[in-house]
């Protein structure tokens, strides 16, 4: 099928042509229709465009954005493929590479980097100004040229910026005399007991699969036990960091008690992602760890009864800590469109629409500059629970990447199955976190 050719807007004022290489392009590169250098394209133009698409299935915050985009911008249609992200996570370099979108959904963007198949865009951010928001929504999609992430240029965007934590079912918490959120990390303990003790599952959580979800609880508990910093520093790739420590250790012998007390739900090695939202929701589970892009959905499905809170520190009055990052997009350095891509990821984070929908649909805190503007959020509501606990994470500085996006394939490879061998009885802690280490440097190194 042939594609659509985006029309070009010429440079307003006396720009140079240096100055108005295409966003993302080196205008030695780069030349434009008749052989000058390129024109800065910030729009989608007027003609028909098809953006192709790849999205993470289950998830209906992109499919709303590309759909309001569409009604405000007629001459721009989708062509959108979805897949579940364990699926997303194995095949990203081969669709970069074969058949690459205009827009994807992406998981651990450094080895993509390395390996040519995203866009920069530093251009783009210049053009739309990206680089006068704070520095902490885009770091982690920055990668420099020794392949550590945290800074150089930019290779991704996001949706929104995510958050994890622990959800909660109101009605069962009271049942146990939980009249609010757990302060401590005993405290929380001493609920999770109880709830076992009255015949509930403390916790449901999804771990089959690829992707296992024991990665969010364990994080967590990384969290209280010691620093965001080291465990950044690791999933960065900084020079020497280990994920191998004492406090980590400690964290992970504490989500092994969880296990032996029988926390979970039993057969959490065979519950993928939307069995454990299909029973949270249900009403089967007291708990639940997973992020705040489920705050929309939950607000909708259990109106009232859901709660949300983060992480309790090993202290009363410690500081909190969570993961906490951008849900990252990139555009392919193959992409037929990628000026109008993004031209999207701009309209994301500025247009009011937009962030209507990020917050309402996706539950989380919009991209964009800090004084953008932010909808009406109903008190009382799981969005607004997790609003307010990202100006938290905010305030302690205790944000996190995810432990999943350290390498390509270590969510895949090493964590997931690792963690299902904890979960069966089959892995101690301490041999855990040296056969991730081992894996992680091996990953690294090559």
């Amino acid at each position: 099928m042939k594609r659509p050719v985006l029309a070009v807007l010429a440079c307003a004022g006396l720009l140079t042509a240096a100055a108005c290489s295409a966003p993302g392009s080196d205008s030695s590169s780069s030349p434009g229709p008749s052989g000058s250098a390129a024109a800065l394209t910030t729009s989608c133009g007027t003609g028909p465009v098809t953006l192709e698409g790849y999205f993470e299935t289950g998830f209906p915050l992109p499919k709303q954005l590309a759909d309001e985009f569409t009604k405000q911008f007629p001459n721009v249609k989708w062509d959108i493929r979805e897949d579940q992200f364990a699926v997303i996570t194995q095949n990203a370099p081969r669709v970069l590479a074969d058949d690459p979108p205009d827009l994807m959904r992406l998981p651990q963007v450094s080895e993509l980097v390395k390996d040519g198949l995203l866009k920069s865009m530093d251009g783009y951010a210049q053009a739309y100004g990206w680089d006068k928001w704070p520095a902490s929504q885009l770091e982690q999609m920055r990668v420099g040229s020794n392949g550590q992430r945290g800074d150089g240029p930019l290779y991704a965007q996001g949706l929104n910026f995510s958050m994890t934590g622990v959800f909660y079912n109101k009605k069962l918490a009271a049942q146990i005399g939980m009249t609010e959120p757990p302060a401590t990390l005993a405290e929380l303990d001493t609920v999770l007991q109880k709830a076992k003790a009255a015949g509930l599952v403390p916790i449901n959580q999804f771990n089959g699969g690829a992707t296992g979800g024991l990665a969010f609880p364990l994080q967590n508990l990384m969290a209280a036990y010691g620093e965001p910093g080291p465990i950044n520093d690791w999933i960065y790739q900084k020079s020497g960091a280990t994920i191998d420590t004492p406090s980590n250790l400690q964290a992970t012998q504490h989500l092994e008690r969880w296990i032996k007390a029988g926390y979970f739900a039993s057969d959490i090695n065979s519950q993928d992602y939307a069995t454990m939202m299909s029973r949270f929701i249900g009403g089967k589970a007291l708990f639940m760890f997973d992020g705040d892009w489920e705050s929309g959905n939950l607000d909708k499905q259990m109106a009232g009864n859901a709660g949300f809170f983060l992480m309790p520190p090993l202290n009363a009055g410690g500081k909190r800590a969570a993961m906490s990052a951008p849900l990252t997009y990139g555009i392919s350095a193959k992409a037929a469109h990628a000026d109008c891509a993004a031209f999207f990821l701009n309209w994301v984070a500025t247009n009011q629409q937009a962030r209507d929908i990020a917050v309402k649909v996706g539950g989380s805190h919009p991209m964009g500059p800090s004084d953008a503007y932010m909808p009406p959020v109903q008190e009382g509501t799981v969005t607004a629970a997790t609003l307010t606990a990202g100006a938290t994470i905010a305030q302690d500085n205790g944000a996190m990447d995810f432990i999943a996006n350290a390498t390509g394939a270590i969510y895949a490879k090493s964590w997931t199955p690792q963690l299902q061998k904890l979960a069966a009885g089959q892995q101690t802690p301490d041999a855990l976190l040296k056969s991730v280490q081992k894996d992680y440097e091996s990953q690294v190194k090559d």
